[in-house]
């Protein structure tokens, strides 16, 4: 039997395990030193409260719960104004979902995902190929391990670019918009992108007008910002803040 026939894809969860054992663990330290220290029971509250709640964002970003995942990330791809012809760059594709599903719905697209992996993220470049495998467009598809800080591609290399929920995670640069301005390097003059972010998180990208004011300096053709946390199928319990309450895209043409 095939790949694709005796398998499903494994896409991961935006919230880690990490997270879900780190909040359990401090949990249990506190009520073992409450034993001791009866003060110690009220850090208890915040550290069950914090695993309820990342147990829950974890179960609702599940492939086999709610399955969220899935269409916020749709959002870029309705986003992105392409015909499919040529090459499109994911950047930071984790276990290549994004990627995939750019393969799957433009059958005559070159598809590169590119992600650092590794971390606290339970993605790999083995993982992407085996999903692209199972979902039958491995043939179209490349991965390889580069920082969104510094592409390993010439300028205007690809027709398209995206990138979902990546920027504000990358560790390489302080200044989180220069890595829209190294995404956009290498797309071509006409070509077309979609990225979306925490881009109302003012320590990473500044003010919203601000940013757009720096993106269209840089000499883009179109340009438009869209709100999309407030999309009807994401519950309100996850457009915290610190979840996905703060996501917007970018998209345009260069």
């Amino acid at each position: 039997m095939s790949v694709r026939q005796t398998a499903e894809p494994e896409y991961g969860n935006w919230v880690s395990t990490k997270l879900i054992y780190g909040s359990i663990a401090m949990s249990i330290s506190f009520f073992v030193l409450s034993s001791v220290f009866p003060i110690f029971v009220v850090g208890t509250i915040p550290f069950l409260l914090s695993f309820a709640y990342f147990a829950y964002a974890r179960h609702m970003f599940s492939q086999r719960g709610g399955n969220l995942q899935a269409p916020i990330r749709n959002l870029v791809v309705e986003h992105l104004d392409w015909d499919g012809e040529g090459k499109v760059l994911d950047i930071g594709c984790g276990n290549a979902p994004l990627a995939i599903e750019l393969a799957k719905r433009y059958p005559s697209a070159q598809v590169t995902g590119i992600d650092y992996w590794g971390g606290m993220w339970e993605y790999s470049k083995a993982v992407c190929e085996r999903n692209a495998e199972i979902e039958g467009v491995a043939g179209r598809m490349n991965f390889q391990k580069a920082s969104a800080a510094a592409l390993p591609f010439e300028d205007e290399y690809f027709d398209a670019a995206v990138s979902n929920l990546v920027f504000h995670e990358v560790g390489d640069v302080k200044d989180k918009r220069e890595l829209i301005k190294e995404a956009l390097r290498v797309v071509k003059r006409g070509g077309v992108f979609a990225f979306q972010d925490l881009f109302l998180l003012k320590r990473h990208f500044g003010k919203v007008d601000d940013l757009v004011a720096m993106i269209k300096s840089w000499g883009i053709k179109e340009m438009a910002f869209a709100d999309t946390s407030d999309s009807e199928f994401i519950p309100k319990a996850l457009r915290l803040p610190f979840m996905v309450g703060r996501i917007r895209i970018i998209y345009g043409k260069k």
